[in-house]
């Protein structure tokens, strides 16, 4: 028997707006109930349909998968996989109950009382950017949550263990009826977790867990770029209840640094050149990341803004074999200040032998202003003061 169109099976319209959604699915979920058709098994399955209808067309991803390709968007084989309904019904309701009714599944679902896998923890790490090109062995304390030792993780009084809960015979949910529904919450009195303990012990206070700091050590690779993570797996809070760790993420902020800018494997160096080199060219000396010097031929005539380029002398990529990037050698030319007198003069001699061919880029500026001002006033030449 094929599967009827969940937009049909909710009496709803594709274009539908979420809180028209919501109620149209609520009253289909009252009628049907279970409480309210005891032994009703026609009811059920349309409760059941209902409930799986609204928990595709409530999510975004799935019901855009379900309108271009249909139930096959959840079947075995079709578009995107196993199907999320062949499980438990309490499991697909659970979330959809909470969510719309503000209680758990009537098929009984249950949160698990059992070990917790402990929290993930977040640690900022700034490097320099000389650590980045080579790479950094570190050591860090990260004050996190562990397993307390006097009781080992039990939270109970050591000679002493923890007693099941009475109120809820240690299930860690008690159920609680609202008119037609029956609702099911966490357990007040034992939080969920289906023990209570009598004799809490000393150092945690009963909870289990105490807070401590933990040395530990981290490689930065070589070529670590600002935003990347680490991951140390197993470093995080310990569980709770006897779960596994979380696991401990390193974020990487690599520093501004006084010399170089970077732009991924390749590093940027601005350079100050004088007059006369830029002029008659030269060779200036530059560093390198690594702490080493190299000397850069300046070509004659070099102009502010023309990059130079020395191969390899960049930061190590990440990835594949060893490789490197490029150091770029970004020139500005530099106008004298504070000259002498025959400094000056010299400088003036020069600039009245000096012909149009020696100031190129001036001669065609001016010309395009030239043109501009010609265009505005109609070719008449006009001066202002």
């Amino acid at each position: 028997m094929s599967k009827r169109d969940y937009y049909d099976v909710l009496g709803v319209a594709k274009d539908c707006d979420g809180k028209a959604l919501k109620s149209a699915y609520r009253k289909l979920a009252m009628k049907y109930h279970p409480d309210q058709n005891a032994g009703n098994t026609e009811a059920e399955a349309k409760f059941k349909e209902v409930g799986e209808a609204y928990a595709v067309l409530s999510d975004p991803e799935k019901k855009a998968a379900y309108d271009r390709f249909g139930h096959a968007a959840f079947e075995g084989g079709g578009g995107g996989g196993g199907s999320p309904f062949n499980g438990d019904p309490g499991d697909i309701f659970q979330d959809i109950f909470s969510q719309v009714f503000g209680g758990s599944s009537p098929f009984g679902g249950r949160q698990s009382n059992g070990p917790q896998r402990g929290a993930d923890l977040r640690y900022d790490m700034d490097v320099s950017l000389e650590e980045a090109f080579a790479g950094k062995d570190a050591k860090i304390n990260v004050p996190t949550v562990v397993d307390c030792d006097a009781c080992d993780g039990s939270g109970a009084e050591p000679g002493t263990t923890p007693e099941t809960c009475p109120t809820c015979q240690g299930s860690g949910r008690v159920h609680a009826r609202q008119g037609f529904f029956t609702m099911e919450r966490t357990c007040a009195r034992c939080s969920g977790r289906g023990t209570v303990i009598a004799k809490p012990c000393k150092v945690c206070r009963g909870a289990g867990q105490v807070q401590q700091d933990r040395a530990l050590s981290v490689k930065i690779p070589a070529g670590v770029e600002s935003g990347m993570r680490i991951r140390l797996s197993g470093e995080g809070e310990a569980g709770a209840r006897g779960g596994p760790r979380g696991d401990l993420y390193i974020f990487v902020e690599v520093l501004e640094h006084d010399l170089f800018e970077r732009d991924r494997p390749n590093l940027y160096c601005r350079t100050p050149v004088s007059m006369v080199t830029a002029a008659l060219g030269g060779d200036v000396e530059v560093p390198t990341i690594n702490g080493s010097r190299a000397r850069v031929a300046i070509p004659e005539g070099a102009q502010t803004g023309r990059k130079l380029r020395l191969r390899g002398k960049g930061m190590p990529s990440l990835r594949g074999a060893p490789q490197y990037g490029d150091l770029y050698i970004e020139i500005f030319v530099e106008t004298p200040r504070n000259l002498s007198a025959h400094q000056k003069q010299l400088l003036e001699e020069f600039g009245a032998c000096s012909a149009a061919d020696c100031n190129p880029e001036s001669a065609g500026f001016m010309g395009r202003v030239k043109k501009f001002w010609d265009g505005i006033n109609g070719g008449d030449e006009t001066t202002s003061s």
